[in-house]
């Protein structure tokens, strides 16, 4: 069995009072280290958190970096517990006209620049190779998130190195399913895991829920559950996004 997590962690610009990050941390490495998944994919992580989380989960290698032209700001990384996997390549891209050009961006979009974390894994247990795509799409703009969905599907079309991997495509799509710029998704040949997972978005009080959060598969893999961590201990919560996670294991190859 494979657990995938994707886990918006929630920008910490000290902006959410008894939300704030270092209330959480202890919450964040009760959770990471009592379900142990192998692969979480993250979001909004600022340097200075992408550092904590490397120096308290060694168990884990981090691949990712900043989204701005200078390779700093937020980065949704990758991390794969490194004793059950090898990596073979990983590749980060940005979403706009120019993907290898750091900070670029759709003019359509907000002034965030938005990015794709890609990593192609062999899990040496199950001798198989896997291919994990994590992102986060525009918070403003429904042109700009289908322009990016879009992208990063015509780049899954032509994946270079082992092409027939499975793959697992996640992140936070700020975006509801039935959101006109997911039907690129719907015509996809990805099957959406969480499509009735409910809430996933609840900004600690919520009061305006969303389903935002994917994780999303494309070959031969199969997913027997999918659940939120919908923890909370002394009022805290892990983030204002609730993490999810999916149990997959590899179908038989023809």
């Amino acid at each position: 069995m494979l657990h995938y997590v994707t886990f918006n962690i929630r920008l910490d610009n000290g902006q959410d009072g008894a939300h704030n990050f270092v209330y959480r941390k202890p919450g964040i490495i009760q959770a990471i280290r009592s379900m142990q998944p192998e692969i979480i994919g993250f979001q909004e992580v600022l340097p200075h958190v992408g550092a904590w989380l490397r120096e308290t989960f060694p168990e884990y290698t981090f691949v990712g970096c900043g989204r701005s032209g200078t390779l700093e700001d937020e980065q949704v990384c990758i991390a794969f517990r490194w004793e059950s996997m090898q990596l073979i390549s990983a590749s980060t891209f940005w979403l706009s006209p120019t993907p290898l050009v750091p900070g670029s961006r759709y003019p359509q979009q907000s002034p965030c620049p938005r990015t794709v974390t890609e990593v192609l894994l062999h899990l040496t247990e199950e001798k198989r190779v896997l291919r994990v795509v994590n992102t986060h799409l525009d918070h403003e703009g429904e042109q700009a998130r289908a322009l990016g969905l879009g992208q990063i599907l015509r780049q899954l079309d032509h994946p270079g190195l082992f092409p027939d991997a499975p793959v697992i495509l996640g992140g936070d799509f700020n975006a509801q399913k039935e959101d006109p710029e997911m039907q690129l998704l719907r015509d996809s040949a990805f099957v959406n895991l969480t499509e009735n997972i409910g809430t996933t978005y609840h900004g600690y009080d919520g009061e305006h829920p969303s389903s935002i959060d994917y994780i999303c598969t494309r070959g031969e893999i199969a997913c027997s559950a999918v659940r939120k961590w919908d923890w909370k201990e002394n009022g805290l919560y892990l983030s204002d996004h609730f993490p999810v996670e999916a149990t997959l294991s590899f179908t038989p190859c023809d």
